[in-house]
């Protein structure tokens, strides 16, 4: 059924009936069955969570143990609806982690575990500070849905510093000279001279 609309598009009145009646009627049965096309799918398209209706995907998140926090943008919850089984199937990795960040748009995130001097089940979520200020009850909801049980979460904020290096070749010849001080003293000035 893909194809439908393209085929639609490709019908053709032959040379001699291409004008007058004939034509407007190819051109209102092309807008009929195109209408009637968007009514057969219009149930189809209700199972996708990115496309549907706001009541039907407030039903579509209960069924799968979503809620919409305060002041959640409308796309960002069709996402989170839309990705639910798959990003619980990869919470239980620091991998799966990553991607589930990836998966809402969230931006770059490292996830440190066992790290030396810190309690082993403490893990360290590293992330920017505008990440942390424009997102921060998604990343508190992301980790209690999806955090590991029986660990803490601390955040860490990353902060990246642009620096330009050149770098450049110079095939010249190194050489030292000698300086030494002289003790010529011509009244209260002191004069210096140097041997190359």
């Amino acid at each position: 059924m893909p194809d439908f609309k393209t085929r639609l598009k490709s019908l053709a009145l032959p040379s001699w009936m291409n004008e007058g009646e004939p034509a407007a009627l190819l051109r209102a049965s092309r807008t009929f069955w195109r209408g009637v096309y968007e009514w057969v799918n219009w149930p189809l398209r209700q199972f996708d969570p990115l496309t549907c209706a706001e009541p039907l995907l407030r039903l579509l998140a209960y069924d799968r143990d979503i809620t919409r926090f305060n002041g959640e943008p409308l796309t960002l919850f069709r996402k989170r609806v839309a990705y639910a089984f798959i990003n619980a199937r990869d919470a239980g990795s620091v991998a799966g982690f990553i991607a589930i960040f990836a998966r809402l748009n969230i931006g770059y995130v490292e996830l440190l575990e066992r790290q030396e001097g810190i309690d082993w089940d403490v893990i360290t979520v590293r992330v920017n500070d505008s990440q942390i200020a424009d997102n921060s009850e998604l990343l508190l909801e992301i980790i209690r849905k999806y955090g590991r049980t029986c660990r803490r979460y601390r955040f860490e904020v990353i902060t990246a510093l642009g620096m330009h290096i050149h770098a450049g070749w110079y095939q010249g010849e190194y050489i030292c000279y000698a300086a030494s001080l002289g003790d010529v003293n011509q009244g209260n000035r002191v004069t210096f001279s140097a041997r190359l």
